[in-house]
This record gives C-alpha cells, sequence and structure tokens, in this order.
C-alpha cells in the first residue's frame, strides 16, 4: 500500500485526539492520552491491518464492543513513543489535505509537549486542555467539557519540581 494511499485514507477514516480521563493516582488527578485512530467496516480490516504493518504500530479492535449493529474495526495507537517517531513523522512527510491537517497539527503540538513533561505542571496540562478542546470541531462531541477538567484540577502549583524537558521537534523525523 503506497504511503499517499494512507494519508488520503486517514483524511477520511482517521481522527487525531486527545481524550482526558480522572485519574487519582497522579497529583493532577486528570492525564492526557493522546490516541490515532482509523476505522473502517470489518469486510476491509486489511487496509488497518496493512496501516498498521506500515506504521510499525497500534492495534486493531472492534470499534464498538457489544453492540449487535456496529461492524466496524479500529487501528488505534496510544503509545507515546510511537506517536512520537512513527505515526507524527509519517503525516509531516504525507501531508493530510482536510481539516484533519489543522487537527494533525495540534495533535503533534500536544505529543511534543507531553515529550517535554509539560503535562506535568498545572500550566502546561492546561495549556494541552485548550489545545485539544480546538480540535475535532471544538471538541463538540466530547463527554467532558473543557470547564469540568479545568475546574478540577488538584494545584496550582508545578506538579514536579524538577524542569520540564526542553520542547524540540529533531526527535520527530522520518
Amino acid at each position: 500500500m503506497e504511503d499517499h494511499y494512507i494519508a488520503g485514507f486517514v483524511d477520511g477514516e482517521g481522527s487525531f485526539h486527545v481524550a482526558f480521563q480522572r485519574n487519582p493516582d497522579v497529583r493532577i488527578g486528570w492525564q492526557a492520552v493522546p490516541e490515532f485512530h482509523v476505522s473502517q467496516h470489518m469486510s476491509s480490516r486489511h487496509v488497518l491491518e496493512a496501516i498498521r504493518d506500515r506504521l510499525d504500530c497500534g492495534n486493531i479492535k472492534a470499534n464498538h464492543v457489544g453492540s449487535k449493529n456496529d461492524r466496524t474495526h479500529v487501528l488505534v495507537v496510544r503509545n507515546r513513543q510511537d506517536l512520537l517517531i512513527k505515526v507524527i513523522p509519517f503525516f509531516d512527510r504525507y501531508s493530510l489535505h482536510t481539516v484533519k491537517k489543522s487537527d494533525f497539527e495540534s495533535f503533534k503540538q500536544i505529543v511534543v509537549m507531553m515529550n517535554s513533561e509539560l503535562h506535568l505542571t498545572t500550566d502546561g496540562f492546561e495549556r494541552i486542555v485548550s489545545i485539544a478542546y480546538s480540535m475535532n470541531a471544538n471538541g463538540s462531541r466530547r463527554r467532558i467539557n473543557r470547564e469540568t477538567i479545568l475546574g478540577t484540577l488538584k494545584s496550582s502549583e508545578t506538579i514536579r519540581r524538577r524542569s520540564p524537558k526542553p520542547v524540540t521537534a529533531d526527535v520527530i523525523k522520518i
């Protein structure tokens, strides 16, 4: 499968998303989970397998487990290092052409920020939330609204005492 085909396919059937989950085990009380998804009807699962094989990462699963009517599968990449060194460089090289290009650029910014550990500070986490809520139709389909997350942050102090890693894009190469 050609790389340009994959980029076009993702333009139509993929998404770059950052989920937020409550997590009492982290000092800030929330965690950000960047995710790259591509979905397809199960009869074309081979396309998802080809994308997974080309990117060399991700897992394929039923899209809505338990649904009797949904027969789609989804390729999901959540591993931050895979996103940073495999997925992001791929889409930097094989550009998207729809509104997803803007979502990708925001997604990339968030993953780089997280790699620099900015998500471990309240200010950095708030920036990530703001960027994420500007993606995907301004978060119109999210279950948790932005104010809920920002209003429940446990502390306005730095979560880690040490300085975050410098934000660099030199780790993103294809």
